[in-house]
Order: C-alpha cells, then structure tokens, then sequence
C-alpha cells in the first residue's frame, strides 16, 4: 500500500507542475521544463571527498557540483515540487554509483524528516534513487529529531546529526548511502554509523552534488 500511495503523491506533484507556469528550472527560459543549454549543464562532472566517521573514512561520490544550473534544478525538485526534473539528475546519480563500484550494493536513502515529508509529499533521495532504475531500500530511521542544518559549521552540524539515526534489517548488507547533496558530510557519516552498528558493510556515500569547498581566504 505504501508503494501505492507514494506514486499517487508523486504523479499529484507531476499533475500540479504542469498546470504552473512552465519556465526553464535552470535560467527562467520560458516554455520549456529545462533547456537544452541547462541539460548540457548537468552532464556528469564526478568528484569524491572522504569523510571521516565511526568505523573508519568513507568516500562520498557526487555526480555534479552544487552550484549554477545543478543548485537550481535541485531546488526545483526539492522546494518546487518539479519532479519530473529528477529524470534530468539521475545521470548524475548514475555515474556518482558507477564510480563507487556500487552498481551490486543495496541503495539506501538518507531518511527524509516527517515535516518535509508533510511538506512536500515526497521523499527526494527516494526519487532520485528510482529515477536511476533501482529501487531504494528504506533501512535508516530518525532516533530523535535534529536542527536544521543550515547555518551552522562543520563541528555544529556533527553535533546536531550525533547519534539521530538507527537501521533496522541491515545485518549482512552490502550498501551505498544515497543523498541529494553532500555540504560537510554530517549527515552521512551518521548514516554510516548508524548502518555499520546494524551489521552492514557500508561500500561508499553517493550524491547527486557536492557542495564546493571554500578556499581560505587567510583571514
């Protein structure tokens, strides 16, 4: 049943998108859902950082850099409502898997909150993942509730994230954690540890984009 009433949700989100004003996700083109100079945007750039969490470090695989057309078409599918975008991502997602060596590891999102869900109707790492053709494995839940994010610094951000979550069913696994975007990797160092205390063997992070990491400046 649960399977039915999210494709109901996500073909309601669909609906409602194309009785809006349609303009390019990427730069506002008008008449079209995303432009053929914005899908060029997305080709596939990969790029890998190590995060560091309980167990040992993780490589996290992204597909894009969060920044210009792929920041945009993002927020589009995440605060939008646009899924359908998330057809133009799944490459992204896709060569981020490949270069993982995860193409035979169980995918597993990271959890989305109850208030986003109310929020939007829909899981976004979720649809990302079936829009890549496989189907997610929902084995992380939320312990306790967090902070939001934002606004806070890498030290803040693991402590907020510390201990939130658990999995259930993962002994014996081989699995890949999957996000739509990795910023300080917090977030998905807790879902490793969380994953490996349940018994799984945790082959890599993925990501449609990667948050790109400030230079200092110095100062």
């Amino acid at each position: 049943m649960s399977e039915i009433v999210r494709a109901v949700r996500e073909a309601c989100a669909d609906a409602l998108a194309l009785l809006l004003p349609l303009s390019c996700a990427g730069c506002d083109e008008p008449d079209v859902a995303l432009c053929e100079r914005c899908m060029f945007a997305l080709a596939p750039d990969p790029r890998v950082q190590v995060v560091q969490a309980p167990g040992g470090a993780v490589a996290v695989w992204s597909g894009l850099a969060f920044d210009g057309v792929a920041a945009r078409v993002l927020r589009a599918v995440k605060e939008g409502g646009r899924t359908g975008l998330a057809a133009a991502l799944a490459p992204a997602l896709i060569q981020a898997l490949a270069c993982a060596g995860a193409a035979d590891a169980v995918a597993v999102p990271m959890p989305t909150s109850r208030q986003a869900y109310r929020r939007r109707g829909y899981r976004v790492p979720d649809l990302l993942v079936r829009r890549t053709g496989r189907r997610p494995r929902r084995l992380l839940r939320y312990a306790r509730r967090t902070s939001d994010q934002r606004g806070l610094d890498r030290d803040a951000r693991a402590r907020n994230v510390a201990q939130s979550l658990v999995a259930l069913n993962a002994e014996g696994l081989r699995v890949v954690v999957v996000d739509d975007v990795v910023t300080t990797g917090a977030s998905l160092a807790e879902a490793v540890r969380a994953l490996r205390a349940a018994g799984a063997d945790v082959v890599a992070a993925v990501t449609v984009a990667a948050t790109p990491r400030r230079r200092p400046t110095g100062r």
